[in-house]
């Protein structure tokens, strides 16, 4: 009989492969368990950024509203993506006058707020009038010391920026186009 004919791996071959694989397998596993750990910590994380971004949306808008911002601590509970999430609100004065840090932090569960999964930081002016007297934000106040006749001539320029975002048309159409310029210059 040939021997190379029979020859196939041997019991000790055998028994050292399944240790590997054994040893292996294992690892492979954690590792995968860790991915999916981190996944699931990413996605929370997100959806708690969001729920800060909408209650800071919030605030804005109450603020703008009331003319007034919110004061000290708040707290609640909004449902995002099928859960609830606890948030917690801090207002507090800056050493800047007229402007307020907001402190927005959110969790999953309402045990978490020493550690939550996201805090949100925003500065807020208190100073809510200027904005409206100011006309959209154009950064020029009223000066006592201007005249009647340099108002008048601000007013006569050409058009360059639109004050508000929804002054804003966009056209490709090259007669269109003149057409919203004299609108602009007539208006």
């Amino acid at each position: 009989m040939n021997r190379d004919r029979f020859r196939g791996f041997t019991l000790i071959e055998v028994m050292v492969a399944l240790a590997v694989v054994a040893v292996a397998l294992p690892a492979l596993m954690v590792a995968l368990y860790q991915q999916i750990d981190g996944t699931a910590y990413l996605r929370d994380k997100s959806l708690a950024h969001m729920v800060a971004a909408n209650k800071l949306t919030e605030v804005r808008i109450v603020a703008e509203s009331t003319r007034r911002l919110p004061q000290g601590r708040d707290s609640g509970v909004q449902e995002m993506a099928g859960r609830e999430w606890y948030w917690w609100l801090e207002s507090s004065e800056t050493e800047l006058p007229d402007f307020h840090r907001l402190e927005i932090k959110v969790a999953g569960d309402e045990e978490s707020e020493g550690e939550p999964l996201i805090t949100l930081a925003a500065f807020m002016s208190s100073d809510l009038e200027v904005a409206e007297e100011t006309g959209g934000g154009s950064g020029q106040g009223d000066d006592p010391g201007q005249d009647d006749e340099s108002e008048q001539d601000d007013e006569s320029e050409e058009y360059d920026e639109p004050d508000d975002i929804d002054d804003i048309e966009e056209t490709e159409d090259p007669d269109e186009y003149e057409a919203l310029e004299r609108q602009n210059e007539e208006g």
